[in-house]
């Protein structure tokens, strides 16, 4: 299908280097675009032995997104940008969350870059007359006991998409999310490792399994097409019915 053809088209994925960020970022590259991604460790190498990490044919760069400054300061590779993907994200279990440094750190990463971030390439995208897609998740919708920051951080993006969407559609920029439900990647081990915790998972999906990179992939990609060209700051999202109920 022609208008799913990214060829010619440059994305950057930032939070692709692993999880529902790599899924979403091997996707538009199949596709023909020229993908970048941001991770935190110091090179593409050092993913090697990670399960959720597939780099072949991304470009890569290490930016600590926690660190607006850093942000700022990057130079990047490229001169045209018509799709950006704000897929980066961290949690903090143990009730670290609880404590003004966790909540901070939670809520830099989740919340604050995606601004930063969003200024940052807001003249390409313009000019580009391009796309953003922040992922955020079915979090934003539903209390998360144990990570107050990760569930204000979530309900924020969930906020700051529609904000910026109507912000920027002047410029020409299209601004959308999704919110995945439970997805297996490193951030979510702490309850798909645990047989019980799955199973009791399980049993809330009406279409009883885990979400999939792929499954996120295939809805970013749908945003980013002339397929959503009216589709303009709405979160999608894609649980599987976990929260229907």
């Amino acid at each position: 299908m022609y208008e799913l053809d990214f060829s010619g088209k440059t994305v950057l994925v930032i939070g692709g280097s692993s999880g529902i960020g790599n899924g979403i970022a091997q996707n538009f590259r199949q596709r023909g675009a020229e993908v970048h991604v941001w991770g935190t460790r110091a090179s593409a190498a050092a993913y090697h032995d990670s399960p959720d990490s597939n780099l072949e044919g991304l470009h890569y760069a290490q930016v600590d997104v926690a660190d607006a400054a850093q942000i700022e300061a990057v130079s990047v590779p490229f001169t045209r940008l018509d799709v950006l993907v704000q897929a980066q994200g961290t949690v903090l279990y143990d009730r670290q969350e609880f404590l003004t440094e966790g909540f901070k750190h939670v809520l830099d990463v989740n919340l604050t870059s995606l601004m930063v971030c969003a200024q940052k390439f807001h003249a390409l995208l313009m000019e580009a007359k391009g796309s953003m897609i922040t992922v955020s998740s079915a979090a934003a919708f539903h209390s998360t006991r144990g990570n107050p920051a990760y569930n204000a951080s979530k309900t924020g993006a969930f906020g700051l998409t529609r904000t910026l969407a109507e912000a920027w559609a002047r410029d020409g920029i299209r601004v959308n999310g999704i919110a995945p439900g439970l997805v297996e990647t490193k951030l979510t081990r702490v309850t798909t490792s645990n047989p019980k915790r799955l199973e009791g998972a399980l049993r809330a999906i009406p279409q009883g399994r885990l979400g999939t990179p792929q499954d996120m992939a295939n809805v970013a990609l749908f945003l980013a097409s002339p397929l959503a060209s009216y589709v303009l700051g709405q979160t999608l999202l894609v649980d599987g019915g976990m929260l229907l109920a």
